[in-house]
């Protein structure tokens, strides 16, 4: 049974009260030619187990990372997640809690998003970090919105090295602001001093640690460059394992800190979920986007957890909201947090240099390939090769060999034909001395 409240009378009365002639000015935002004329062509409908088999078959046509040796990075990273990470936030309690709004039934999610928040504060030496933001990218974006309203400016410097992909969702929603985006082109081999680009106009600058390249570099003289102009210096990391052997963003002078925490306890999921991680300076907090969970004392004096520095016009009313963010990726922060904690301290620090032998191992192994340079002088467990050939084809060529080797340029830059040889590549602690082996012989004989 179809459930359709609303007659054709109430229709007419809401589209009146907004001034719409009809229901299609409602997508007038959405182009004629993307809009659909006739139902989607689809199949009928067929049971369960025909629909099993259906969807098997068509993922059976895709290569993933847990079938074959994988050298993807590009913002999304393979890690070994502990098994007890699926199986403790699979408890009921934690898979099907609801939002924390009640304090007196919510006290065990309350602590665990505390307990996060503890962690990424530590991780990205910031004062105060929030209950996590759906991704990376947009934590990013809300990162350039707070910057706006903190600052009362409306021109924002994107590093050429941040990664395409964070920079359009910039892009996106800076457009709906009026916030003037000037973007530095990609520079492959490392970029030069961004400070020259900070005016008394500018909000913020957004960079990349290590950037889309897989570049290390040291920001506190952009830091100290931008806070004297009165920008904010944001700083975006994809690798959250980076972490534990780099500098935090935090001791070189960053403002803002946002980064994707998928490399500890999501794991790749096919593209999702993601889980972003936001971190500020503590007289920001106001301005911080997200929530902000609190420690406390009840009547009683017990500890206790509370959201705090938070109205209800945070999730309800968005005209007068910080953020248009109303939830989080609660799940998702569990995980990182359940990760994190079997980790601890040495734990990460032991993990983050396993993954900075294996890449130092894989570019001396790359760099030996005829033709094949790499691009980086400093890296952690990423690097850009440039390839003698478009690379591309060259790594269709290698997963046809059972090789994910990579992430070619031209699939972050399209159309940009000084990216097409580009072939960005990662390892981590997943990937053994024989798959790196086998990765160099195969590139030599694909590129021979």
């Amino acid at each position: 049974m179809r459930y359709l409240p609303l007659t054709g009378d109430d229709r007419a009365e809401m589209l009146a009260a907004i001034g719409a002639p009809s229901v299609d000015d409602l997508f007038r935002d959405v182009p004629e030619a993307a809009r659909l004329s006739a139902p989607v062509d689809l199949p009928c409908h067929l049971g369960e187990f025909e629909v099993e088999q259906a969807i098997s078959a068509m993922a059976a046509k895709s290569r993933h990372s847990g079938v074959m040796a994988s050298f993807l990075g590009a913002g999304a990273y393979r890690h070994h997640i502990p098994a007890a990470v699926d199986h403790l936030i699979q408890r009921s309690e934690f898979l099907t809690s609801y939002t924390p709004y009640q304090p007196e039934i919510a006290q065990g999610t309350l602590q665990y998003l505390f307990e996060f928040q503890t962690q990424v504060a530590l991780l990205t030496g910031m004062e105060v970090a929030n209950a996590s933001m759906y991704d990376g990218s947009t934590a990013c974006a809300e990162a350039v919105e707070m910057a706006r309203r903190i600052t009362g400016r409306h021109r924002v410097v994107l590093s050429g090295n941040l990664h395409p992909h964070y920079a359009e969702v910039i892009h996106t929603l800076a457009a709906l602001h009026g916030t003037e985006v000037v973007s530095k082109p990609a520079a492959p081999a490392g970029e030069g001093d961004l400070a020259g680009d900070v005016d008394g106009e500018t909000a913020c600058i957004v960079v990349q640690y290590p950037d889309v390249f897989g570049h290390v570099r040291d920001f506190t003289a952009l830091a100290r460059a931008a806070q004297a102009a009165g920008a904010l210096l944001i700083v975006a990391v994809t690798e959250v394992v980076a972490l534990g052997a780099l500098v935090p963003p935090g001791a070189m002078g960053a403002d803002i800190v946002v980064g994707e925490g998928q490399g500890l306890g999501v794991g790749l999921q096919y593209g999702g979920p993601y889980l972003g991680l936001f971190a500020a300076r503590a007289k920001f907090v106001r301005q911080m986007p997200g929530r902000l969970c609190g420690e406390t004392v009840d009547a009683t004096g017990r500890r206790g957890f509370v959201l705090t520095l938070s109205t209800r016009e945070q999730h309800i009313r968005r005209e007068k909201a910080t953020s248009n963010i109303c939830t989080n990726s609660g799940l998702c922060s569990l995980a990182f947090t359940i990760h994190l904690s079997l980790l601890g301290e040495a734990g990460l620090v032991k993990l983050a240099a396993l993954n900075h032998a294996r890449a130092v191992t894989l570019a001396d192994a790359l760099a030996g390939v005829a033709g094949v340079e790499v691009l980086n002088e400093s890296f952690f467990n990423e690097f850009t090769l440039r390839l003698p050939k478009a690379a591309a084809p060259v790594v269709e060529a290698l997963v046809a060999r059972g090789i994910l080797g990579g992430v070619p340029g031209a699939r972050l830059w399209p159309g940009d034909p000084t990216a097409d040889n580009l072939l960005i590549v990662a390892a981590t602690e997943t990937n053994s001395e024989a798959e790196i082996n086998a990765f160099a012989k195969t590139l030599a004989e694909v590129l021979a």
